[in-house]
């Protein structure tokens, strides 16, 4: 999947670990991206399908993805947006290549419903948090990734949750 065209500013919104359960906060803190990345543990198709609505979307399968409709998805998927390579999976300990090696600028994995942003040997490791049911005492959250000229920025965006 390519997204952006040369020197464009492309914005990504990325979700992960929603078990089924598409909050409205989630919603809304995704509008106006240029795709939407769910990082696996969809959950429902009812997910993805209220996903396309807000953008395009591009998905993994989770390891609790079960049925016809999570077959459909890939384990893993590399995209292409605002010149840097994306790489998505859900469990980042199941990285089946070297990124640095692979020119991936991202790499994008959820399952720890821990929301995190580092850099390693030059790559952003970006993992959403969780957007689904609460788990424990973790916040509830998506991210934000802005990408341009192959270079990518981060940040959590904790939702409200009444």
């Amino acid at each position: 999947m390519r997204v952006g065209r040369a020197g464009a500013v492309v914005r990504i919104g990325v979700i992960s670990d929603t078990h089924g359960l598409l909050r409205p906060e989630a919603v809304r803190a995704l509008r106006g991206v240029d795709l939407i990345v769910h990082a696996g543990d969809v959950g429902s198709p009812d997910v993805l399908e209220g996903l396309r609505v807000i953008s395009r979307v591009a998905a993994v399968r989770g390891n609790n993805d079960r049925g016809a409709w999570a077959r459909a998805l890939d384990d893993a998927v590399t995209i292409r947006a605002g010149g840097a390579r994306i790489h998505v999976l859900h469990d980042v300990t199941e990285l089946a290549l070297d990124p640095v090696e692979a020119g991936i600028a991202v790499v994008i994995a959820g399952h720890s419903h821990q929301p995190a942003v580092a850099t390693r040997d030059g790559v952003l490791f970006l993992n959403p948090g969780s957007a689904g049911p609460r788990r424990f005492s973790l916040p509830t959250t998506v991210a934000r990734l802005t990408v341009r000229d192959g270079r990518a920025r981060a940040r959590i965006v904790p939702l409200a949750i009444a």
